[in-house]
């Protein structure tokens, strides 16, 4: 058993070598095109809206423990 999640980490390892090459093509076109910024801007606001959304879930939650225990 150990010797095959040994074998799987090491090829796993040789395929996040190959996908780094490849990103940084898309990411030198990304940038050199002036659209690095859009994509990060999308990002950050998938990230604020997650952000918004848990926070917003605790409260309902914390609401509804304290009912619970009432």
């Amino acid at each position: 058993m150990k010797k095959i999640v040994l074998l799987l980490l090491l090829a796993l390892n040789g395929l996040g070598a190959l996908a780094q090459t490849d990103q940084a093509t898309m990411a030198d076109t990304f940038r050199s095109s002036g659209k690095i910024y859009v994509v990060i801007a999308i990002i950050v606001i998938i990230f604020l809206g997650l952000a918004i959304y848990l926070f917003s879930m605790d409260k309902r939650l914390r609401k509804i423990e304290k009912f619970e225990k009432k």
